[in-house]
């Protein structure tokens, strides 16, 4: 069988390596050529833990190439994924441009019958949508093409962990033919496989996904009633989610979601519920209570000192989440254009996003570190924004012995308070109590 990848982007370069892992023969396209020459060096154009390595072997194995011909990539090929971006649109839905030129390449190029997998977070009624174009294409040429949506459920920075060993496959279809033959690629995972039609499993996607920001929109809301009666959302957290209905994950307290899942997926959902007069209060309030969590810190920074002007100000963790390298949506960016809006002086550190960060922000005057330590010397505030491991782990007696004055604005919860108690560090968190200790304009170098 004949697989290829229409798209190298997150989601396509993490499908076409997968499907190679478990012996699939797969050709991954992209019209973007610089990017086709890097992974043909054996190098992955984003950051994400273990792919590069599976990237290179299946490469040295011979099951995985990558092209920008079309001929070469579609014209046999028995299943074709297509894996492109459903960038928002102004209006919140998804911008479906590239799943249409995708699907007209491939009507083009085909040369027998096949099947389409979309892969890409679409709107429901997408799947029948390409179908309706790809076979007006084909059907001069008397072929025939059946499309299956298969959405992905990947965490950045966890992606072939959830590929290996995630919760469920979801394959959605009206030929069951069809469906059966994605079913039989897929066994290979081990993962339980949900067979439903297409519109269900396009709807599928974006419910777990307004699901799960929902849960982290809701222990956000919590954690500032805990703020204002004294309690600690993090016991809260732990309380509600040993109850098996609810369940621990997504209840971390801090500064939002963000990424390239969350806040899109969230407003094309809203349009959606809107193009079929469904007002959906509750997605909406989602999205609002992020909104405002992303500009938490930047409060609390101008509350403590009155005016930020000329304060040195450092901002540690650029990328939505640890292990990725992804930033957008990222709280940091609100951070930092805000800071800087208001005369401050930011100096910035990541492990691993500051080059896609200087990407984003192109025009904006910030310092940018490698390490923590030169990120939060001689400043007057740290805000923590990426609860990434090396932030985590970091020394909490530097921050004073470096710091002009060790004030601490933790948007994730990093640290525990009891430590933190130890050290002249005033530190401000999520839902829990502040910690007073600071002795600012004291330098202690």
């Amino acid at each position: 069988m004949k697989i290829t990848v229409a798209g190298t982007g997150y989601v396509g370069l993490v499908t076409g390596v997968s499907l190679a892992e478990i012996g699939f023969q797969i050709t991954c396209i992209d019209v973007d050529t610089d990017k086709i020459l890097k992974l043909q060096a054996g190098f992955s154009p984003i950051y994400e833990p273990g792919l590069e390595e599976l990237l290179q072997k299946n490469s040295h194995e011979q099951r995985l190439v990558f092209t920008t011909d079309f001929r070469r990539a579609y014209s046999n090929a028995d299943v074709i994924y297509i894996a492109v971006g459903t960038p928002e649109k102004a209006d919140g839905s998804a911008d479906l441009s590239y799943v249409e030129r995708v699907a007209y390449d491939i009507g083009e190029h085909i040369t027998k019958d096949a099947i389409i997998v979309i892969k890409s977070t679409v709107p429901v009624g997408t799947n029948e949508r390409i179908c309706e174009l790809l076979n007006g294409i084909v059907s001069s040429r008397n072929l025939k093409v059946s499309v299956v949506s298969n959405p992905e459920f990947l965490r950045e920075g966890q992606a072939l962990q959830d590929t290996f060993n995630g919760d469920r496959i979801v394959i959605g279809a009206s030929d069951e033919e069809s469906a059966e033959v994605i079913a039989k690629i897929n066994e290979q995972f081990g993962l339980p496989i949900l067979k439903t039609d297409s519109k269900t499993a396009e709807m599928i996607k974006y419910a777990s996904n307004a699901f799960l920001a929902t849960k982290i929109s809701f222990i956000n809301e919590i954690a500032t009633l805990c703020e204002k009666v004294g309690a600690d959302v993090e016991g809260v957290a732990r309380g509600i989610g040993m109850d098996k209905r609810i369940g621990p994950h997504f209840l971390k307290a801090g500064i939002g979601y963000g990424g390239s899942c969350f806040p899109k997926d969230t407003k094309a959902l809203v349009q959606l519920a809107g193009n079929v007069e469904h007002k959906f209060d509750l997605l909406e309030a989602v999205i609002n209570v992020n909104n405002h969590q992303q500009a938490l810190l930047v409060e609390r920074v101008k509350e403590y000192f009155g005016s930020v002007v000329g304060k040195k100000i450092a901002v540690l963790g650029l990328s939505f989440k640890p292990n990725t390298d992804d930033v957008r949506e990222s709280a940091s960016l609100v951070i930092i254009r805000e800071l800087l809006l208001s005369g401050a002086i930011v100096r910035a550190y990541d492990p691993i996003a500051i080059e896609n960060t200087k990407r984003m922000l192109p025009f904006l005057d910030v310092e940018y570190h490698s390490t923590i330590e030169e990120a939060i010397t001689d400043t007057d505030a740290a805000l923590i924004v990426t609860d990434w491991e090396q932030i985590k782990q970091f020394e909490l007696s530097k921050f004073p012995d470096v710091m002009n004055s060790a004030v601490v604005f933790d948007g994730r919860n990093c640290f525990d308070i009891e430590k933190v108690k130890q050290h002249k560090i005033t530190y401000l968190s999520v839902g829990r109590k502040p910690v007073w200790q600071a002795v600012e304009g004291e330098n202690s170098k």
